[in-house]
């Protein structure tokens, strides 16, 4: 049986990569997954993989390229429809969570580049990813307090941090329980939690 893979575009047969290397992010130790094992997913042979990428490390640069490029751009979709600072806030984060329950091979990648000793392209492009991501909220936080619906002595950089390990934390309880589940269940609450913290007395 010849793969559907067979029959892609080069831009196609990157894309699949990426997600392939996702979908085993997800279930296994992304530190191990081969080109070998990416390859056997694919149904393609080794060669046919390195045709479009010249090493593993530029498969890790393309998938950190794929999910910083959808992230925000689902982040910034959800915060452009919203009504208000914190709405928008409110918007982000279940959008994030939504973005993470669909990849739960993202997070897993992203822990995996950032706890790497040495300083990969992917390592700095996920860093890159938090402090893009960081810009963003801290622009919402400064324009709630502007309008007087966040606290006006809120520290801006700590309800960014709040906000980012909220979600981080969130994420790290459903890998260890095994239950992406749990996260979109956890997610409401907690960010009920974040908004009375950050939010203006009424």
């Amino acid at each position: 049986m010849i793969s559907r893979s067979a029959y892609l575009s080069a831009e196609e047969r990157r894309e699949v990569t990426v997600e392939t290397v996702i979908d085993l992010a997800a279930e296994q130790n992304p530190t191990d997954i081969t080109t070998g094992a990416i390859a056997k997913r694919m149904g393609v042979t080794q060669g046919a993989l390195f045709r479009h990428f010249p090493s593993k490390d530029a498969i890790l640069q393309a998938v950190m390229e794929w999910v910083s490029e959808r992230l925000l751009m689902r982040i910034d979709k959800a915060t452009s429809a919203a009504a208000s600072p914190l709405d928008a806030l409110e918007a982000a984060f279940t959008a994030h969570i939504e973005f993470i329950s669909e990849h739960p091979g993202v997070p897993r990648m992203l822990f995996g580049e950032l706890q790497r000793a040495e300083q990969s392209v992917a390592k700095r492009m996920a860093r890159a990813l938090i402090r893009r991501y960081g810009e963003r909220l801290g622009r919402l936080v400064a324009e709630g307090k502007k309008r007087g619906e966040l606290a006006a002595t809120l520290d801006d950089k700590a309800a960014v941090t709040l906000f980012i390990g909220t979600i981080q934390g969130l994420v790290m309880q459903s890998l260890i329980a095994g239950d992406i589940k749990r996260l979109r269940a956890s997610a409401p609450g907690a960010f009920a939690l974040y908004r009375r913290a950050i939010e203006a007395a009424r």
